[in-house]
């Protein structure tokens, strides 16, 4: 029965009140899948956003301390590490995660021995080639600084793999710990050292300084000291999962570096320096949304790997996330990316405009991209991703060197947006036929997000009408006015289109 007391505004608020504390006790202190995907996310976004920021601002001072060369070097650096990393990785961190007893001990001792071993081999493989490496771009310098930077290598394989288990185990507050509080130690360190020094020199010993503060954290955190055991049955475990995974990163890489190779061939330093921070700018909060959705939902999609159900509504939920955040986002980029790089860097960066602009592009795909190859990793079945990983690395490889001769250094992130689409389609129609996704629901985020994105073209192109909102600062502060409209307008449909999705079967499901 229906009174006049239970419809008094204090009954009313108080009702209210005790609903969104509920709903906020059952994510903080609940048991439930989603309430531990939540925690984790939002302990690795706290912690990641704190590490971004510091990386961030740390950009703005070395932009202003160094020149476009330094960081050019660095481009290729950091490449060549990549590439000699990723030639063999075994995916042993990830076998740890995926299979069900990788929290015994005789599993997590084979892990370290594989990832050690694996780390000094390497080492000892790019300290032979960096002179080889040298004479291919005509930089001597380019020896000493990779020799120096296999110390990296080594610290990050000496890892605790004890951390990888309290990721398996959901226990993200120790991950985000270790991941960005040593991120930001090692931001602090290269900021020291390119006050003291002022050269490429500062940001490779900055580079191995955040692998030893990980290392160190990891070990303080997550306790682990080697055995000299060596269990056969656990080690082809995780060598069988491995299998899979056997090339997909040095493809993968073919994708993400080609382009700073070529670009390293072709023109200067100082060019490749430009370009590589302009993109860099997206890349870095990007990296930061691929590592969050990475560690939560990796570990999540694992624990319901043989429920396609919830397996397509957790990825058709994150995906309409992240294009209802990133539309708009990209929107903002093309109208306000050169006041963002102006005010960030320096002028002389605005003229890379056009390549940040389609590195969120690409971004975007990317992220989309990465949700479905972690459903196919939870399921033990990496071989899946093969396929997008062979076709996204051959688009590069025909595509980059003509293209990077045609348009220049835009023409290095044209080619990666050819590839990641290429890449894209690939996998949905592997995840289609895997879990039976309905495209229909999995696409119908995408018109949304465009209409919303509206908000910040209608008041990007209003105000280019008025001079005095010209500026930079004002270019920004109204494409971020126009983002937040967009993420509100956006987040009303998503809601309402939620609810009557949670109220429907998907198409396929039993």
């Amino acid at each position: 029965m229906v009174t006049s007391e239970t419809l008094s505004p204090l009954s009313i608020f108080a009702r209210t009140y005790a609903r969104i504390r509920g709903a906020v006790e059952s994510v903080l202190l609940g048991d439930s899948l989603k309430a531990k995907v939540y925690r984790g996310g939002a302990w690795l976004g706290s912690g990641s956003v704190a590490e971004q920021a510091a990386r961030f601002g740390r950009n703005m001072i070395l932009t202003r301390l160094l020149a476009p060369e330094a960081f050019g070097a660095l481009a290729i650096v950091l490449s060549v590490n990549s590439v000699i990393v990723s030639f063999t990785d075994i995916g042993v961190r990830e076998g740890l995660v995926q299979n069900p007893k990788g929290g015994e001990q005789h599993y997590v001792d084979a892990a370290w021995w594989l990832g050690f071993g694996r780390a000094v081999l390497l080492a000892a493989v790019l300290f032979a080639v960096a002179p080889l490496v040298a004479g291919f771009y005509g930089n001597p310098e380019l020896t000493a600084l990779l020799r120096l930077s296999t110390a990296g290598i080594i610290l990050g394989g000496a890892s605790s793999p004890r951390a990888d288990i309290a990721r398996k185990e959901m226990k993200f507050r120790k991950v985000a710990a270790i991941g960005n509080i040593g991120g930001i130690c090692g931001v602090v360190i290269t900021l020291i050292l390119c006050l003291v020094i002022r050269d490429v020199w500062a940001l490779v010993l900055g580079s191995c300084a955040e692998s030893a503060a990980r290392t160190t954290l990891s070990y303080v955190l997550c306790p682990y000291v080697p055995s000299l055991r060596w269990n056969k049955e656990a080690t082809r475990d995780l060598l069988r999962f491995s299998k899979g995974l056997f090339g997909l990163s040095f493809l993968n890489l073919i994708f993400a570096r080609a382009d700073i190779f070529v670009l390293a061939k072709l023109y200067s330093p100082a060019v490749l320096g430009l370009y590589t921070m302009a993109i860099y700018l997206v890349q870095t909060p990007t990296n930061f949304i691929m590592n969050v959705l990475g560690q939560t939902l990796m570990s999540a999609f694992s624990q319901i790997q043989s429920d396609a159900r919830r397996t397509n509504r957790i990825l058709i939920q994150v995906t309409s996330l992240v294009v209802m955040l990133g539309l708009p986002a990209l929107a903002f980029v093309f109208f306000c990316g050169r006041s963002l790089l102006t005010l960030t860097y320096s002028a002389r960066y605005g003229a890379f405009t056009g390549a940040m602009v389609l590195a969120s592009l690409v971004a975007l795909v990317n992220v989309m991209n990465g949700q479905i190859t972690l459903v196919f990793y939870s399921r033990g079945l990496p071989n899946l991703h093969r396929t997008a990983v062979v076709a996204m690395a051959a688009a590069m490889v025909l595509a980059i060197y003509p293209l990077a001769k045609w348009l220049g250094p835009l023409g290095g992130q044209v080619a990666c947006l050819v590839a990641v689409i290429v890449g894209y389609l690939f996998q949905v129609r592997r995840v289609r036929q895997l879990t039976g996704l309905g495209i229909a629901l999995y696409a119908k985020s995408f018109p949304i997000a465009v209409l919303a994105s509206l908000s910040v073209v209608a008041l990007s192109l209003s105000a280019r009408s008025f001079a005095v909102l010209t500026g930079p600062v004002t270019n920004i502060a109204l494409g971020i006015v126009g983002c937040l409209v967009a993420y509100i307008l956006a987040c009303a449909i998503h809601l309402k289109g939620q609810v009557r999705l949670s109220q429907q079967p998907l198409p396929g499901e039993p």
